[in-house]
């Protein structure tokens, strides 16, 4: 369907996050996926500074429940929010399920937030959580491009990797028609997975902490090429669990109440080569102008999803420059071509340019726009129920000012048999007002947008 300018909504009343917790995120874990979330609901409830006395005084405000699960082959599990909420001993209240890929978990947010915005419920409990320990790595990455489409792409890939293969190519050739050498796009791939392998070292819920090389990223096993072993994100298995609630019930719960300002979502083709061309919707910073040179936007270069729901999100919050109005970010770096993609598809450099965001220094803390401070897919995790509302609290904690509370905490290494390193970084963002998150499903068949913002 052809839609010149996307249909920018309101919420009807404010929206808040109010607080989250997570378990940490391994390929295995010795755990049962409701035991996972009880975990994550533990800290949520327990250790954000709730201005209620426990777990039963909390219960008693909840009254709706989301949950988000990516694939029901992972843990051989139908209707597995029923068990979730069973285990966190929130019936009678309502609950639903949301599927939506790799998006699920945005997905899952965005639905609690419509339905406080709604007026339809004041509390909402959002779990995710993924068990992808249950198959090995070669059957889970078959199981999750049963997300394309099976009688297509599926059959001629099998792999998510193949598709985002031809994407950095296709990528990696229309840079050198603008000049720009390829050793320049390789040398941008490799510090994103730099950059988020890093910031993973110091967050105690991070699977793959690390420091790499230039060199260590291209030399690592050839996946597709140009993708290697390090530019993929992780398999992961964890849980996550945040709360959404109304104005009134969240100055009831939380001191320190989030805004969520934006929402936006889009869609787009399941199989990626049946997009059509079409206009480059312009963000509040841009002119018509700047992409006189695109032809067959967004082809396999960008995704119109993600902007689609990005210009959504910030008109509905008011954003007029992503770059100078946002003071961290988290995106969806399934690869490490995909982070480039966001980079423009969300406005952070125009489409071309997505590359200058890291080379510039801007995507670091200390730069214009920190970018996975939490380590992102590719540090961090990849769980794919919980991802989603991973990178909603990590953007909730840090308005919060609580990165130290829940990442130089040494309890919370020990807890997870870590140790906290000795040189760990502070990332707390000085005086963060403003974030953004997206969650992004396959090749951007389902994409979310969520703004914050911290009240004034």
């Amino acid at each position: 369907m052809y839609i010149e300018k996307p249909h920018v909504g309101k919420l009807a009343r404010p929206v808040y996050f109010v607080g989250g917790g997570m378990t940490d995120f391994r390929k295995r874990h010795e755990m049962k996926a409701e035991e996972l979330i009880m975990q994550a609901a533990r800290m949520a409830v327990l250790e954000n500074d709730l201005l209620v006395d426990g777990v039963l005084s909390f219960k008693k405000m909840v009254d709706f429940g989301v949950g988000g699960q990516f694939a029901d082959h992972f843990s051989d599990q139908l209707l597995f929010i029923a068990k979730a909420h069973d285990g966190l001993g929130l019936e009678p209240v309502g609950n639903i399920e949301v599927k939506t890929g790799g998006a699920t978990g945005g997905s899952a947010v965005m639905t609690a937030v419509m339905a406080v915005a709604s007026g339809l419920h004041d509390v909402v409990v959002v779990v995710g959580c993924e068990m992808m320990d249950e198959v090995s790595t070669r059957q889970g990455n078959n199981y999750i491009a049963h997300a394309s489409c099976k009688e297509f792409e599926w059959r001629h890939g099998r792999s998510y990797t193949n598709l985002y293969n031809l994407m950095a190519q296709d990528y990696i050739h229309s840079q050198k028609e603008m000049g720009v050498d390829p050793a320049v796009v390789r040398s941008a791939l490799s510090k994103v997975a730099i950059k988020n392998h890093h910031y993973a070292r110091s967050n105690p819920f991070a699977q793959a902490p690390a420091e790499y090389t230039e060199e260590d990223i291209v030399n690592s096993m050839a996946v597709t090429e140009p993708l290697h072993i390090l530019d993929c994100c992780l398999m992961s298995t964890g849980a996550a669990v945040c709360i959404i609630a109304s104005e009134e019930a969240a100055s009831k719960l939380t001191a320190t109440p989030i805004l969520i300002d934006g929402v936006g979502a889009g869609s787009d083709t399941l199989r990626t080569g049946d997009r059509l061309p079409r206009t480059v919707p312009l963000l509040p910073n841009e002119t018509e102008g700047m992409y006189k040179h695109l032809t067959n936007y967004p082809g396999f270069r960008a995704f119109y999803s993600a902007r689609y729901a990005a210009y959504i999100a910030y008109n509905m919050a008011g954003i007029t420059d992503p770059l100078k109005d946002f003071d961290l970010a988290e995106t969806h770096d399934a690869f490490t071509i995909s982070a480039l993609q966001s980079y423009e598809d969300l406005g952070f450099r125009p489409y071309g340019l997505g590359k200058d965001f890291i080379l510039s220094g801007d995507a670091y803390l200390g730069g214009k726009l920190p970018e996975n401070l939490s380590g992102g897919l590719i540090g961090n995790m990849h769980a794919v129920g919980a991802t989603g509302i991973m990178q909603i609290i990590e953007t909730g904690w840090q308005l919060q000012g609580k990165w130290a509370k829940f990442h130089k905490n040494p309890e919370i290494w020990e807890r997870f048999e870590k140790t906290m390193p000795e040189d760990i970084e502070d990332l707390q963002v000085p005086d963060a007002k403003r974030a953004v998150a997206v969650s992004h499903a396959g090749t951007a068949s389902h994409v979310v947008v969520h703004t914050l913002r911290r009240p004034t």
